[in-house]
């Protein structure tokens, strides 16, 4: 087995990458194991570096060193060879899907994720890109492109980048129009908030929007908010965060394993934490699609996580 690190100096902050650093190369001090560190701020050069990395054919276990937008490119690389697992060491400022296994420390312990087991995760097919985590369509989209912005902010946390992008969000109109389809079925037309569809449970910066979701469990999680008024949105927001929504007669929880939306003008869309503006696009499960490292401090503990 080969060890690839694809560091991100730009992801989150730019404060743990050294200690990340430091702590590999202290792990393979006294090891023969093969490994490199590649440090690239260009998620394209990282790109093709992690799809050569994957036609050598070696048995190679390749850690994304950064946050979503790193893993996605790494992920995207990787994608349909049987010879790469994916690991994710975080770096940055949310890691959301990290969040399912409620404990970051063991996914920075170098130690756990050699020492862990590759379990196959399900993955979401977004037109042509693959996600790991989930997407969204309306005003989450808008949130996350916003995001952005503030999580560059001295002191700002990936929750309060959230937060702040909501309060920006919540002064222009809110809501899409969109025909949406699942599974299939006849699209209806929706005056919606948002629509989510996940993998994880978690997004936004910590935002359990898909409370019951398991990215191991060979289906999607879809949530569908209605449009409310704004007066309602704050407490709809706190319950949101918790993943306390799905009884609200608002909202619209089922498993599927497809959704589909059509507007009439390009709204925003979010894809694990890349926005991109399309009229249509088609979200599909593909089952057991990708070898993701669980570091072995939580390896045991996994079936029992909900």
């Amino acid at each position: 087995m080969r060890y690839v690190f694809y560091i991100n100096p730009l992801a989150g902050k730019g404060n743990v990458q050294e200690d990340i650093i430091k702590s590999i190369n202290d792990y393979f001090l006294d090891k023969t194991d093969d490994y490199k560190i590649h440090f690239k701020n260009s998620i394209d050069d990282m790109m093709r570096s992690a799809s050569c990395e994957a036609k050598t054919g070696d048995d190679i276990r390749v850690f994304a060193c950064g946050g979503e937008g790193t893993v996605m490119a790494v992920l995207n690389s990787i994608i349909g060879y049987n010879n790469v697992e994916l690991g994710v060491i975080p770096c940055g400022s949310a890691n959301d899907f990290l969040k399912f296994f409620k404990s970051r420390d063991n996914f920075l312990d170098i130690a756990e994720q050699i020492d862990g087991e590759a379990v196959e995760m399900d993955l979401i097919k977004a037109g042509d890109k693959y996600c790991l985590n989930g997407c969204s369509v309306g005003m989450d989209a808008v949130v996350a492109r916003d995001m952005s912005i503030f999580k560059k902010w001295p002191l700002v946390s990936g929750s309060f980048a959230y937060t702040l992008a909501i309060v920006k969000t919540f002064l222009g109109k809110l809501g899409i129009t969109a025909q949406i389809s699942v599974d299939g079925e006849p699209p209806q037309r929706k005056n919606c908030l948002f629509a989510v569809i996940a993998n994880a449970p978690y997004y936004g910066g910590g935002y359990k929007g898909a409370p019951d979701a398991v990215p191991y469990d060979n289906k999607l999680d879809f949530t569908l908010v209605d449009n409310i008024s704004k007066l309602k949105i704050l407490k709809f927001l706190g319950l949101y965060k918790k993943g306390e929504h799905k009884k609200l007669d608002c909202c619209t929880l089922k498993n599927c394993t497809s959704m589909e939306f059509t507007a009439e003008k390009p709204i925003p869309v979010n894809l694990d934490g890349e926005i991109i503006e399309t009229v249509n696009m088609k979200f599909e499960l593909v089952k057991s699609a990708v070898k993701f490292v669980v570091p072995s401090g939580i390896k045991n503990k996994l079936l029992t996580i909900v």
